[in-house]
């Protein structure tokens, strides 16, 4: 099997070993695959596997010899997961693999929000606390969590293991989800998406990107949100409405924003975020720990061996298993 992995580096910047994946065919593996490369690079390829590279229809049609298409994430909306249907080629994707991590990171927004941990560093280092008359200072904008509600918006796995840690600290857990009738969950309240936003002292969004979330968060549901309140979103960037976003923190509509994830990435130097006050933004990073990444290669590779052994898993497109 001729394997190739169409944007390897954003998964194994060198830290890790392909040999997992080694042991399945020939592998071949580019660090960055632009859009007008696709077609070319998995032209003799069988298994092409991918991260953020989109595989549309008209590429996907073009490759006589595709048998499979593995996802190198979760999320699986850069493949056109329908016209591979059509082919009878299985979209196989690697759920889970990040949950603790892309929690971990979200406490580590909401934490840095709640002492600004960078700012307050930098000040000493730039000398403030040598030149303080008193022991301590910069008492302002210190608040504690408990106590304070938290809205989450879906609970899947990473959403649930965000409202376990806010339950260790204290926290009221609310939560809006499409169907709360099938989540038992001690300790967690449901509510519309509207009364979530009113109620919370701090929105994490946690739910798909799909044309009914898309752009979600905007203008009418940030000024539902308390003037005090914080937005964290460790999910997908096109949940929110920048540009609205970006007006309400000017105008101090909330009290600020902590992002990991943005509607283009890398985005454009005139991204409205960039420039607003109170917005904390890292690069799309929760996923990346290097234990999450050795999880994702572990699972890929455990997709391949099941589908060449005429068996299927993680499949997101219906496609039944080969009859090998």
């Amino acid at each position: 099997m001729n394997i190739v992995i169409l944007d390897g580096y954003s998964i194994n910047p060198g830290d890790l070993s392909w040999s997992l994946l080694e042991t399945s065919g020939t592998l071949t593996v580019h660090d960055r695959t632009a859009p007008g490369e696709v077609l070319k690079r998995s032209a003799c390829a069988e298994i092409v596997l991918t991260n953020k590279s989109k595989i549309p229809g008209d590429v996907i049609n073009a490759l006589p010899q595709l048998q499979y298409i593995g996802e190198l994430a979760t999320g699986y909306d850069n493949v056109d997961i329908r016209a591979a249907a059509k082919r009878n080629i299985p979209v196989c994707n690697v759920p889970g693999y990040s949950t603790q991590s892309v929690a971990q990171l979200t406490w580590a927004l909401i934490l840095e929000l709640t002492y600004n941990v960078n700012h307050r560093s930098a000040e000493v280092h730039n000398g403030a606390w040598t030149r303080s008359k008193d022991f301590c200072f910069g008492h302002e904008g210190l608040f504690e969590l408990q106590g304070k509600t938290l809205g989450l918006i879906g609970l899947g796995q990473i959403g649930s293991a965000v409202a376990k840690i806010g339950m260790a600290f204290g926290m009221k857990i609310i939560a809006s989800v499409r169907h709360p009738d099938k989540y038992d969950i001690p300790g967690v309240s449901f509510t519309g998406t509207e009364d979530c936003f009113k109620q919370s002292d701090f929105i994490s969004l946690h739910c798909p990107l799909t044309e009914a979330t898309r752009q979600m968060v905007n203008k009418d549901m940030l000024q539902l949100m308390k003037p005090s309140a914080y937005i964290i979103n460790t999910a997908r960037g096109a949940l929110i409405n920048e540009t609205d976003l970006a007006a309400a923190l000017h105008a101090g509509e909330i009290a600020g924003a902590a992002l990991d994830v943005l509607s283009a990435e890398p985005p454009s130097a005139d991204n409205p975020l960039l420039k607003a006050p109170h917005c904390i933004i890292t690069p799309h990073i929760a996923w990346a720990t290097k234990e999450a990444r050795e999880r994702l290669l572990k699972e890929a590779a455990e997709n391949i061996k099941a589908f060449l052994n005429g068996k299927l898993r993680n499949v997101v497109n219906g496609v039944g298993p080969s009859k090998k």
